[in-house]
């Protein structure tokens, strides 16, 4: 497969982006399905008011969350040596999903005291991770933090269970169930302002120290030969894309592949150096998240799960990768 350069990619991601966000802002079922006339904006009060309350910071929301687990599950893979990995895994969307849980059982509905608590729990689910990979004493750093992440997701997975079932079945249950699936109906500009400093914090570490990943991606021995500090930079790349994944999680819920998949196309459009294939990851993810959304709230007169959406066309993209002739997927 032909790879064009990473700035001509680049320059037509981004184009697609705006073109996209502009786009998106004039689907869904008001005042019929699927399109709005842009005219209205001018005609119709009830118009203006849900597409600048609702339908724009919802599609900012998504733009930012498609681009965080994009380029989080790239700086992941690479870091980990891993193609398997997405920002999930080392406990964070568990453990966000344990602290939206216990907010919408005791801690109050609140949208704020549920996003804080999401985050908290996520931070805690990466620090866990971290401080258990400290005590384990077989195998090398990268597995051992594999293997820590794994035990912690399923500990929060168990607490998230236990939450359901003590859960109220006719109000806390449906509630704690839609937020697992995933999706942006209930984003205000509250929210948005909510999570743009962790999304810019996180998005501009992972792009500044995008080359130093692909030094990070070699073996420890090899890195530090070439002047690499490869704890630290790993931990401040950790801590910058976990704590703006999280963050973004407490309000959308459990998105899955888009962290995992976006990274393996944008390193077959434009190779695996770290340089280029992270800017492309965050467009395409952004891009792919906003698709999603679209068809999420346009395609039924009842808003599909943004999670499952994601979940559908990334396991179909996936298998696509995999049985393709000629496609390998790069570590």
């Amino acid at each position: 497969m032909r790879k064009r350069s990473g700035k001509q990619v680049f320059i037509i991601l981004g184009v697609g982006t705006l073109v996209i966000l502009l786009g998106s802002v004039f689907l869904g079922r008001y005042p019929r399905p699927y399109w709005m006339p842009p005219r209205l904006l001018l005609e119709d009060e009830l118009a203006r008011r849900l597409v600048f309350s609702l339908r724009v910071p919802r599609l900012l929301t998504a733009l930012l969350l498609g681009m965080t687990l994009s380029a989080t599950g790239a700086v992941l893979q690479m870091v980990f040596r891993n193609p398997l990995v997405e920002p999930g895994f080392m406990g964070v969307t568990q453990g966000a999903a344990f602290g939206a849980a216990l907010s919408i059982l005791w801690l109050g509905k609140h949208p704020l005291v549920i996003e804080l608590s999401a985050t908290l729990f996520g931070l805690i689910g990466l620090f866990g991770s971290y401080f258990l990979s400290r005590r384990l004493r077989f195998g090398g750093w990268v597995l051992r933090l594999v293997l820590s992440g794994v035990a912690v997701s399923a500990l929060f997975s168990a607490g998230v269970g236990i939450l359901k079932y003590v859960a109220d079945p006719l109000t806390q249950l449906p509630e704690i169930t839609f937020w697992l699936l995933g999706g942006l109906w209930g984003v205000t500009w509250r929210n948005f302002w909510y999570v743009l400093p962790f999304a810019l914090a996180g998005l501009l570490t992972m792009f500044l120290m995008r080359w130093r990943v692909n030094l990070l991606s070699l073996k420890d021995e090899t890195a530090f030969s070439l002047g690499a500090s490869t704890n630290r930079e790993r931990m401040v790349l950790l801590f910058a894309s976990v704590t703006a994944t999280a963050a973004l999680t407490s309000i959308s819920g459990i998105i899955g592949w888009v962290g995992l998949i976006v990274p393996h196309i944008a390193r077959r459009l434009v190779g695996a150096s770290a340089d280029t294939s992270i800017p492309v990851a965050m467009l395409l993810g952004g891009i792919f998240t906003m698709l999603s959304d679209d068809i999420a709230r346009s395609l039924l007169a009842g808003e599909i799960p943004l999670g499952i959406l994601t979940s559908a066309i990334g396991a179909l993209l996936f298998m696509y990768l995999m049985i393709s002739m000629g496609i390998k997927v790069r570590a």
